[in-house]
């Protein structure tokens, strides 16, 4: 907009192009040509095939698929419960509960995954509280980590929410229930299905955390990625990280759709 040029204008675009290409397009479509590759010994690969994705759809990469939204959708919901829940709450707060409130919610965000995993891992590894070597311990990681995310946009929401609404159902004689129930969650499922897709999103690709605590067992899909990579199996790899951001997209796509729905309704 502060380009009035033409040429100007042209440049600004060319180089945001390039940009764009080089940081973004350029490594997924490495990934794709990487996965579809049986060797690359020259400057392209060679080769070419699906037995990399034959290999990604079967065995333990596809077990650890199935761990990942699994473990995605318990989390995100977890996450998006209680997120909601205490946005509401601290809406409600004084000023000074609702900075602690932030602060405390936010806090998963300004420290290394691995930190959280290590947390997680010491918090529930002894009694009373014993979930190390289950998947709950995996759950309880992924949803401290989007937690934040679903809380943010969750407070968001309720900040541009008009009070007149709320105001007008209790004047009829709504009672507390009844206008959460009836008027506030409906009038935040946009928010809702954006916290919801972040944190799927979030979910999906954790690997920090998930490194500190997963059991063998219950091995997610950026774990198993990692392991082939570590191996030297990067074909493998890279049919598996395709896998993961086509599912990813997907289980995005799908909510995007019932939530429009619902926002419609």
């Amino acid at each position: 907009m502060l380009v009035w040029t033409r040429r100007g204008r042209a440049a600004v675009l060319t180089v945001f192009a390039l940009i764009v290409l080089v940081v973004f397009v350029a490594p997924i479509v490495t990934v794709l040509a990487a996965a579809l590759a049986g060797s690359w010994t020259g400057p392209l690969p060679s080769d070419l095939g699906l037995s990399n994705f034959r290999q990604a759809l079967t065995g333990q990469d596809a077990a650890s698929l199935s761990v990942s939204l699994q473990t995605a959708l318990l989390a995100g919901g977890f996450a998006l419960v209680l997120g909601t829940w205490a946005a509401l709450a601290a809406s409600a707060a004084p000023g000074w509960w609702r900075k602690v409130t932030d602060a405390v919610f936010h806090l998963p965000v300004a420290v290394p995954s691995v930190a959280i995993g290590l947390g997680v891992l010491i918090a529930f590894n002894g009694r009373p509280l014993l979930l190390g070597g289950t998947k709950w311990i995996v759950i309880v990681a992924h949803s401290v980590l989007v937690l934040a995310y679903a809380f943010s946009a969750v407070t968001a929401a309720l900040d541009r929410l008009d009070p007149a609404y709320r105001q007008a159902a209790e004047s009829l004689g709504a009672g507390p229930v009844r206008v959460l129930l009836l008027v506030t969650l409906p009038l935040l499922l946009p928010a809702l299905g954006a916290a919801a897709g972040l944190a799927l999103a979030l979910s999906m690709g954790e690997l920090g955390a998930t490194v500190m605590v997963y059991p063998a067992t219950w091995k997610t899909l950026p774990v198993t990625i990692f392991g082939l990579t570590d191996r030297g199996e990067v074909f493998d790899a890279a049919a598996s990280t395709c896998l993961l951001l086509s599912v990813t997209l997907v289980a995005l796509v799908a909510l995007g759709r019932v939530n429009g729905r619902a926002a419609l309704r």
